[in-house]
């Protein structure tokens, strides 16, 4: 029964409720990445995760009951960030490998930190099958941008075994390559020249 003296109804207290704790989860999630970034997929505990997210740790525990879970939402949302960045490539007007190269060199500049993390977790999906599904986006999302330029299957897992190469580079050596240099090699992967 609702309270007599409020005047919201129960859907829209609900709705509030809901809302808060989806951005509670949130947050949960964006520290976990925050602790993968500083200390490793091997430093995400649940009492880790809630003094970065300064929560209780049994409030990280309500929202994922075990560890894969919670390495599983870290990993959906790169997934899912990744995903907002390549379909805004693909669906741009311009050359989308020029994007897709423009991503991969951001892994050496500003985002270096976080692709690490990325990568981090991803390779721990080797050992995690929870994580396997997500950790295999980037891979489908690089083969879609492929078709585009051809229908060759064998083309389209160069360029993405390209992509895959190109990123770990960046990463293990520190050093940026320039878009130009990335474009040529996954150009040469596909089998084609393109203007500009």
């Amino acid at each position: 029964m609702q309270d007599a003296t409020s005047t919201d109804p129960p859907s829209a207290t609900r709705d509030g409720r809901r809302a808060r704790g989806e951005r509670r989860r949130a947050e949960i999630i964006a520290a976990t990445l925050r602790v993968v970034e500083r200390d490793g997929a091997a430093g995400v505990t649940h009492r880790s995760v809630a003094r970065e997210a300064e929560v209780p740790t049994s409030l990280t525990t309500y929202y994922f009951a075990t560890l894969d879970e919670l390495l599983v939402a870290a990993l959906t949302a790169v997934a899912d960030d990744y995903e907002r960045q390549l379909r805004e490539i693909v669906d741009s007007a311009g050359n989308a490998l020029d994007g897709l190269a423009e991503l991969i060199v951001s892994a050496a500049n500003e985002g270096h930190r976080r692709a690490v993390a990325e990568r981090e977790l991803v390779t721990l999906a080797a050992r995690r099958p929870a994580m396997r599904d997500v950790a295999n986006y980037w891979r489908r999302a690089v083969a879609e941008i492929a078709r585009q330029y051809t229908d060759d299957p064998v083309a389209v897992e160069t360029a993405v075994a390209a992509a895959d190469g190109l990123c770990t580079r960046i990463l293990l050596d520190g050093q940026s390559l320039s878009r130009r240099d990335v474009r040529a090699v996954l150009e040469r992967a596909l089998g084609v020249s393109l203007p500009g």
